[in-house]
């Protein structure tokens, strides 16, 4: 059995009590029979004074009944975002995931002279996934496939095989596509009136003088990214001379954003260059030959060089 709420307990025992005073006024001292009824003011005045108890307690019980029960407060709640589980990556950390996720598309020709590939050596020490080749036929290919490439190199150490056409499709890629391009080119004199120029006059740049052989290069802004990172301590004013016949190509500056890293003075800023970059940093144009220098600087310096324009790629992208 349900317990009666305290309200109804007291309620009802008023009832009880106006009821017992009201029967016990209305009882009095007995009348004889046949008696008429004398009229008792005393008796009256307690019936109407029981009776109005008796309402008054009614309509109070009925009230206590009739409000309403009100919600308890709502709780506070905690709209604080809950901590982060795990460290969020650093800007550092998103570039390298962007250089190491990056199409690259490499042409490498030592291999036809013959010498051993130093490009495809430095790629896969970085870790990079590539696309690779050493035939002038499957580079046009390559370059025609409808892929969106972040990175184009041409490290054209034969002399011959990148002229023509193929400035034609690699040019509107880094003009229009934001595309990276570093170029290995020493016989840039047997070209530059071609249609390189394409590439050379927006670079800010132009064939300036051949150079009869090889000899020590020095860099003009040895704080440069490229002599510094991630690799440091490059030094290419030690040489082999693998060449005997020429050792590249002079270039100096003609406008644009061009920049000589690197050349065969140390106090010519802005002409015999043999380091060049140029167009937002996304471009780097090499005069010389990688063999006529030790294997350990030229791929320290190719790593610093792919990791400066993709740097400059991604950040170029919308």
């Amino acid at each position: 059995m349900k317990r009666l709420g305290r309200n109804k307990i007291a309620f009802l025992s008023t009832v009880t009590l106006a009821f017992a005073l009201a029967c016990s006024v209305s009882m009095g001292p007995p009348q004889p029979q046949n008696a008429a009824p004398t009229f008792d003011a005393t008796k009256v005045t307690l019936e109407m004074q029981a009776t109005a108890l008796a309402n008054q307690l009614t309509q109070a019980a009925l009230n206590a009944q009739n409000v309403p029960t009100q919600a308890p407060p709502p709780t506070a709640q905690d709209t604080a975002a809950p901590p982060p589980t795990e460290n969020p990556p650093t800007p550092t950390e998103d570039l390298a995931a962007l250089i190491k996720s990056a199409k690259v598309l490499a042409y490498e020709d030592s291999m036809a002279v013959p010498l051993v590939p130093w490009v495809r050596p430095t790629l896969d020490l970085m870790g990079l996934d590539y696309t690779y080749t050493a035939d002038i036929g499957d580079l046009m290919n390559y370059l025609n496939s409808g892929t969106k490439w972040d990175l184009i190199i041409i490290a054209a150490e034969a002399r011959s095989g990148v002229q023509g056409e193929f400035w034609d499709v690699i040019v509107p890629k880094v003009t229009n596509d934001k595309t990276a391009l570093i170029v290995e080119m020493w016989y840039l004199s047997e070209t530059a009136v071609g249609r390189i120029s394409q590439l050379t006059s927006k670079c800010g740049i132009r064939f300036q003088k051949s150079r009869a052989a090889p000899d020590s290069i020095y860099t003009l802004k040895p704080d440069h990214p490229i002599f510094t990172t991630p690799n440091n301590n490059i030094s290419l004013t030690n040489y082999v001379g693998y060449w005997q016949d020429k050792g590249g190509d002079y270039v100096r500056v003609t406008g644009g954003d061009a920049q000589i890293l690197a050349g065969g003075f140390m106090s010519n800023p802005t002409d015999y260059g043999l380091i060049t970059t140029c167009i937002e940093g996304r471009v780097i144009i090499q005069t010389f030959s990688d063999h006529d220098y030790h294997r350990e600087d030229i791929q320290a310096l190719w790593e610093n060089y792919i990791t400066y324009v993709l740097t400059n790629h991604f950040a170029a992208l919308p």
